[in-house]
């Protein structure tokens, strides 16, 4: 099959010599202005990551975490006005890490978050309430900051 193209005949391309190196050349001068624009737009969206973290952190979900040492253990309350996908596991994580034992709870994940639990020390000697109550402070903030990420 042979192409035909209508209009004025042009000469052939055989004298014409078209330096290889210039083309090259442009060929990496784009693709490292190319490759500039997506760093700075990698730029950009770190910034955008690092302010809303900011944010997250600086108007965190309103908690209340109270804790009560006990006899052996300790009465620990959590409310937050509205619960996240995870809370619960983490709170029964820090409850695993730091040895505590759930012998008697109550729970609403509704629409707020309510949780009333008695912890046994089962090997969590020299804990304080204020150590319990640091623990699940960390564990809320952190479910609350990868909430607002995604």
């Amino acid at each position: 099959m042979s192409l035909v193209v209508a209009g004025p005949e042009r000469p052939p391309l055989q004298g014409i010599k078209i330096p290889l190196a210039v083309n090259k050349t442009s060929i990496i001068v784009d693709a490292s202005r190319y490759i500039e624009e997506l760093k700075e737009k990698v730029e950009m969206l770190n910034q955008e990551i690092g302010t809303s973290q900011m944010s997250t952190s600086q108007n965190p979900l309103p908690v209340q975490v109270t804790v009560e040492t006990l006899e052996k253990g300790f009465l620990i309350n959590v409310f937050l006005e509205k619960n996240c996908p995870g809370l619960l596991v983490s709170v029964l994580e820090t409850f695993e890490e730091l040895g505590l034992d759930v012998l008697d709870a109550r729970v609403s994940c509704e629409d707020s978050f309510q949780l009333e639990a008695i912890g046994g020390e089962s090997n969590a000697e020299g804990m304080d309430a204020q150590m319990v109550k640091q623990a699940m402070m960390q564990a809320i903030s952190l479910v609350s900051i990868l909430m607002h990420e995604y």
